[in-house]
């Protein structure tokens, strides 16, 4: 059911009720952090792509996005018309293929199925290049699985699922949320597994 017409059909009845209208400060407080403006960068789910905005206007160079509707690649395009056209990737994630230094996680594990997370672990530790990192928030509130998303879950759950496939450095409650999110999400920064 959460496939490309059902997130298309959330952009064009403008029901994207996720949107935090710019890049949220845990994702910005990190981004402000790195150093290497040349890394690898791949954003997930990109959605009104507040963080690629951010990321670009920054100075990095090599920022990709995928997102499984049009929508949000078209609205990037007029926002963003310097931005590499290659690099807005229209597809499934699961069928990405490519190496990146770093993953941000903003939004897109809570709106696939719960009955995918053991293989986004698996993808995501696919993904990441020697020494990779996925970093992101994750929200912090009983998983219910009947309904629609946004899909929660808790810190013991995350650990459990991504000590299997990837390096835990952190999963710690984010204290630098906004407003609507305080005490509802989680911070989290884990490493590829390296064989």
């Amino acid at each position: 059911m959460l496939n490309e017409a059902f997130w298309s059909s959330k952009y064009q009845s403008k029901s994207t009720h996720w949107n935090a209208g710019e890049i949220t400060k845990p994702l910005k407080d990190y981004v402000d952090q790195l150093k290497d403006k040349n890394i690898n960068i791949l954003i997930p789910g990109v959605g009104h792509g507040h963080e690629l905005k951010y990321l670009f206007n920054q100075g990095f160079k090599n920022v990709y996005v995928i997102d499984i509707a049009t929508e949000p690649l078209d609205y990037i395009r007029k926002q963003l018309p310097a931005f590499p056209n290659e690099r807005l990737i229209h597809g499934d994630f699961f069928e990405l293929e490519g190496s990146f230094d770093l993953i941000l996680e903003q939004t897109f594990f809570c709106a696939l199925n719960p009955d995918l997370r053991e293989k986004y672990a698996q993808k995501m530790n696919d993904l990441l290049s020697y020494n990779g990192k996925l970093v992101g928030v994750l929200f912090d509130f009983p998983l219910d699985t009947i309904g629609l998303p946004p899909y929660g879950g808790n810190k013991e759950e995350y650990e459990l699922l991504f000590m299997n496939h990837m390096r835990l450095i952190k999963i710690e409650r984010c204290y630098n949320s906004i407003k609507p999110r305080i005490d509802r999400e989680l911070f989290i920064h884990i490493e590829k597994k390296n064989d």
